[in-house]
């Protein structure tokens, strides 16, 4: 009877009003103790309001039935098929959807779905890899800032080929922990092609110019990253360095001087295809032509074995006790090394290679003169200023056991006094005789000998009342 007056009603009522009475009608579906036959009723009456021509409509029911389990099914997915602002509260929150109904909204939704979908608590592999492949920028940023998505690698390079070259973008994912290696060298090489780009439209560098030091850029930062990636993680960045043309002698010799062996070591393996245990023996064995074999193996230049071999030698000599900055750096002893036994080899060494290794002494002379420096400013801030004086806490002082104490007199009670009299002395008074006129002395008399002298008069400076009287 209700459903039947509901039906009649909100033909006629204005929008605000049918917006409320179908809020009303669907949490009555969800929470009240209807038979049967008004529970199907109501929901018939709800589909019905599908209809509607004002969305503020089905925003009500979708604002009801978006975190319900029990909500009807055929209304949820209507409204997830609705305009923007009626279907972004049923994606985001709805858990009767399925990953196969959310991956084809992606495909077909404008960028606020995609977006939805992107925030809700748990988003799937398939569901990922469909924002990855075809979603916006907004909505892989959101699925990046999202705890609940779970990303393939396969997802993560996706993302980086279409939107690596933005900001946000990159920001977003080298601030995550566990962001794969390879991801991280990607982005690293969108950043250095960005950067690259905008000083040759500047016309700061020329491109040759700007290609080489975005190459030693690059490499140090993969050198930077390897340094942190182990076991799987290390074997998916090496797998993509080759993949993608970057696993070249330069970089292995690079990890080698830095003293990174995993990545020396993880580069051999997949360049040679040989398993890692007999890398590491190949590569202990330098006697006789296990080295070279090795090298030629993985596809090397022949041009730098002297390199490798030098290097090798003075790793075994020199070590990498105390080094400063993990395997992320070049150590300018061993450069220096290194470069000395490759120019004053018996055998001609390549001119390349040297210019190669001049470089590395170079740039491996700054970064330790920039520690140095970092480090002697950190002490300087660490020392206490001579001309500060340290505040100390003052010292309270116990009295000394020969010190008398002074007893207190106790408090007696107050006992009034009487006030004495004061009696007023009487004074005599003395006449006092009148003070004589004397007349001024007048200039005309003559002076007597018992009167003094006259003074003459002062000069005075004449007033300009005198010279106006005077003119």
């Amino acid at each position: 009877m209700i459903v039947r007056q509901f039906i009649s009603w909100v033909r006629t009522a204005p929008a605000g009003e049918r917006a409320e009475a179908t809020r009303a009608l669907a949490r009555a579906w969800l929470i009240s103790d209807l038979s049967d036959d008004d529970r199907a009723a109501a929901e018939g009456a709800l589909l019905m309001q599908l209809d509607d021509p004002s969305p503020l409509v089905r925003q009500a029911m979708a604002e009801v039935f978006s975190r319900s389990t029990t909500a009807p099914a055929a209304i949820v997915q209507a409204l997830s098929v609705d305009q923007p602002s009626v279907a972004v509260l049923v994606l985001e929150h709805s858990p009767l959807l399925i990953d196969a109904d959310l991956v084809d909204i992606v495909a077909t939704g404008t960028c606020e779905v995609q977006c939805a979908v992107a925030r809700r608590a748990r988003v799937p592999v398939s569901i990922a890899a469909a924002i990855a492949e075809v979603g916006s920028a907004a909505a892989a940023l959101e699925l990046i800032e999202n705890p609940g998505a779970d990303l393939a690698p396969l997802s993560w390079e996706r993302i980086v080929e279409r939107h690596g070259h933005l900001a946000a973008i990159r920001e977003s994912m080298l601030a995550l922990d566990d962001l794969p290696a390879a991801t991280r060298s990607a982005l690293i090489g969108k950043l250095s092609d960005t950067l690259a780009q905008f000083v040759v439209a500047k016309n700061w560098l020329s491109a040759d110019r700007s290609g080489r030091a975005v190459s030693d850029a690059r490499d140090r930062s993969i050198v930077n990253i390897a340094a942190r990636a182990r076991d799987d993680d290390m074997r998916g960045l090496v797998a993509h360095l080759r993949t993608t043309g970057q696993l070249t002698a330069g970089l292995i010799l690079r990890a080698l001087l830095s003293g990174n062996h995993d990545l020396f070591d993880h580069a051999l393996v997949e360049l040679s295809g040989l398993p890692l245990s007999r890398v590491a023996a190949l590569v202990h064995d330098r006697g006789g032509a296990s080295l070279p074999a090795l090298l030629t193996r993985a596809g090397l230049p022949k041009s730098t074995f002297p390199a490798f071999r030098a290097a090798l030698e003075a790793r075994d000599e020199i070590g990498f006790v105390g080094t400063v900055g993990g395997a992320t750096r070049l150590r300018r002893r061993l450069v220096e090394r290194v470069l000395t036994m490759c120019e004053t080899a018996s055998t001609e060494v390549s001119e390349p290679l040297l210019i190669l290794l001049r470089r590395f002494a170079t740039e491996s002379a700054r970064e330790e003169a920039r520690v140095f420096c970092d480090e002697l400013v950190a002490e300087a801030a660490a020392e206490p200023a001579y001309d500060e004086v340290p505040v100390c806490e003052p010292e309270v002082c116990e009295p000394l056991a020969f010190e008398y104490q002074i007893d207190e007199p106790e408090p007696s009670e107050f006992e009034p006094c009487e006030p004495e009299p004061f009696q007023v002395e009487s004074y005599a008074i003395e006449p006092c005789e009148p003070e004589r006129y004397e007349p001024r002395f007048d200039s005309r008399r003559e002076p007597s000998f018992d009167e003094p002298e006259p003074c003459p008069p002062r000069h005075r400076e004449p007033l300009l009342s005198d010279l106006l009287a005077a003119a």
